[in-house]
């Protein structure tokens, strides 16, 4: 974020509905399905007045993010993905999966540690207590973290989004670009490498060291890459 700010570019990183600083709704009033997901990214981007913009996403619920591209595409400008399911093939890692299951996620997502546990296991690296800190608060301040994250596992529906995401981009021509850390122990290169040759205007960046989230342990290397592409003259 501040290297985009740093070279005169707007960024704006709002935390997805339960996540982070938002407001953490009970799954009564808010269903934290992809559709409910998509509408409140909607919302908010009608809120802001935005007509076009460049859409960067990552991780597993940012698969949302692309599903909101697919359904206003004439909203993007240019869309950046970051190791973010993709494919058919991609599964949800065991370590998310648990915290979807009765009783035993209801427990796991209350632990302030899963956030170490999993931000750690995705990546291969030791994140820093900072970073980390960050990530916990909202489990240390209120339940309400929690039972947002177990609702969001539960209702996550990857086999039908990922069914409309490879069906919706075979039709995509906005300018794409795939930045792909390839060690991570989730999502595979392969499925990068594929996506990057089934649509036009796409170019693939690979961090060889990068894991599934790249932004905490290579940011650099991701702005490095980032930057041109959001630059660019469309022509």
């Amino acid at each position: 974020m501040p290297a985009l700010a740093e070279k005169g570019l707007r960024a704006i990183a709002p935390d997805w509905i339960g996540f982070g600083y938002s407001a953490k709704p009970d799954r009564r009033d808010f269903a934290y399905t992809p559709d409910a997901f998509i509408q409140a990214l909607a919302d908010f981007i009608q809120v802001l007045e935005l007509e076009k913009f460049s859409l960067v996403v990552q991780g597993f619920l940012a698969s949302v993010g692309l599903q909101y591209a697919l359904r206003h595409p004439e909203q993007i400008e240019r869309l950046a993905i970051i190791n973010t399911p993709i494919s058919s093939t991609a599964k949800l890692p065991w370590k998310i999966q648990q915290l979807g299951i009765p009783l035993v996620g209801d427990m796991l997502t209350q632990d302030p540690l899963l956030v170490d546990r999993t931000l750690e296991g995705g990546s291969g690296y030791r994140v820093s207590d900072q970073d980390l800190d960050v990530y916990r608060r909202p489990f240390l301040k209120s339940s309400d973290a929690g039972r947002s994250l177990l609702a969001t596992v539960q209702q996550l529906q990857l086999k039908q989004s990922m069914a409309e995401i490879e069906s919706g981009f075979a039709n995509w021509t906005q300018p794409t670009q795939i930045i792909w850390g390839m060690k991570d122990p989730w999502l595979s290169f392969t499925q990068a490498q594929s996506f990057a040759k089934s649509i036009p205007n796409a170019e693939l960046s690979p961090l060889e060291e990068g894991g599934h989230y790249p932004q905490e342990h290579w940011s650099a290397k991701v702005s490095d890459a980032l930057l041109p592409f959001l630059r660019r003259q469309i022509v």
